[in-house]
């Protein structure tokens, strides 16, 4: 009978580990942007890839699509009520979940693009409000508010973010001037830890964890300054100033959007801040708890479309340059630039997938000196409103958001 309940404790052990450990989120595995994808097509054909299917009605919203091995889940906006979708790999709706109010003061629509760990799922509205659901049917576990619970600043065009899970801690960044970066319990919603940061207003960033040796460390952006945080104490290492704009030009929507994801890799933090420094390469200590800048490419300023960083190069959008470009890791010099307006770019099987504001899809190729060619693209023409949202690749399927509609490519080559 002994062994028996050991065994039982044991069995019971193994599956809450390994549902932890079962993590969809925002830009795939490290939020790097690249995708663990093979045998995709190495060009398109001129019509581009096969548009498997379409939905429609999924709520106003730029929020991308968070694609699980059994389900996607994506946000919506249904009128001015937060909406979470959960819909077959088939593309048909198995249930919705409103969740709150959602931002409609302008570009009126969700934002957020769900986290999903093991029997939960964690999201976002534009007004700020952090939710965690049941991932089987969308139901509320525990909610907090931004303003209330953390007396939170609203930006000028809403909060945007992507909650950020690890453990038994879930990372939020609620901007108040004493509540401006918390870690929740996942389980409960209560408070582990919060700092104040330079108590401003959110910088619309989803956030991101570096995994060091010794420690992890969370990194976001506020409205001026990039910021690194103990996970488990909550003191701030390090900062990084976005100087571009003077002090006393500073108000909501001047210099405060920072929407990219850093990318550590090898000991080095890379971002590019398109309202802030443009592209920038800082050395992080061993220990986590210092940073130096290496350098600085001001025209490197993607806006809100992510960066990927493969093997020598970062790929990504120049936003006053309207191009889309290659950058040397090592010496921040421009390698190559292709003028497809500006987007939002991920990586899969040695390709690069852009979707530029224009509605373009395309499938780009590169080589080891970053020079890149077009192989291929297709227009998005259906939905409406802006092109935000970022492409994801799950199963050689890719998956695009444009307003209220989702569709689905398949980019598998074909033996």
């Amino acid at each position: 009978m002994k062994n028996l309940i050991l065994l039982c404790v044991s069995l019971l052990i193994f599956s809450c580990t390994s549902k932890t450990q079962e993590l969809y989120q925002w830009r795939g595995e490290n939020r790097s942007g690249i995708f663990p994808e093979d045998n995709l097509l190495k060009s398109w054909p001129a019509d581009g890839p096969e548009e498997i299917w379409f939905l429609e009605g999924i709520g106003d919203g730029y929020g991308t699509p968070t694609i699980t091995n059994n389900e996607l889940f994506v946000t919506g906006a249904i009128d001015s009520t937060a909406t979470l979708f959960c819909i077959s790999l088939e593309g048909k709706i198995q249930w919705t979940a409103p969740f709150g109010k959602e931002w409609i003061k302008n570009y009126a629509g969700s934002r957020s693009q769900p986290t999903v760990v093991g029997d939960f799922i964690y999201v976002g509205s534009g007004m700020g409000n952090l939710f965690c659901l049941k991932r089987e049917n969308g139901a509320v576990v525990w909610s907090k508010d931004f303003t209330e619970d953390f007396e939170g600043i609203y930006p000028r065009f809403g909060h945007s973010e992507a909650a950020v899970v690890d453990g038994d801690k879930v990372y939020w960044t609620p901007g108040g001037k004493e509540y401006n970066v918390v870690a929740l319990n996942r389980f409960t919603g209560e408070l582990v830890w919060s700092n104040k940061g330079f108590s401003e207003r959110s910088g619309y960033n989803p956030g991101t964890l570096i995994q060091l040796p010794t420690r992890k460390i969370f990194v976001t952006f506020s409205a001026y300054n990039m910021m690194g945080f103990d996970t488990e104490t909550g003191e701030l290492f390090w900062s990084h100033a976005q100087d571009n704009t003077p002090v006393d030009k500073r108000q909501p929507g001047m210099g405060d959007t920072h929407s990219n994801c850093i990318v550590f890799n090898n000991g080095y933090i890379y971002y590019a801040a398109g309202d802030g420094n443009g592209g920038v390469k800082l050395e992080l200590s061993e220990d986590g708890s210092e940073i130096t800048e290496v350098w600085r490419n001001t025209e490197f300023d993607s806006y809100m479309g992510g960066i990927v960083k493969i093997d020598n190069h970062l790929y990504g959008s120049g936003t006053s340059k309207k191009q889309f470009k290659s950058i040397d890791a090592k010496t921040g010099e421009l390698s190559d630039s292709l003028k497809l307006g500006w987007g939002a770019v991920i990586a899969a099987d040695n390709k690069l997938y852009y979707y530029n504001q224009g509605g373009k899809l395309l499938l780009v190729s590169y080589d080891a000196n970053g020079k890149m060619t077009q192989k291929g693209q297709v227009k998005i023409t259906r939905g409406t409103k802006e092109h935000f949202a970022h492409p994801v690749i799950k199963n050689g399927i890719l998956y695009q958001r444009h307003g209220q509609t989702l569709m689905a490519f398949d980019i598998k080559a074909k033996n």
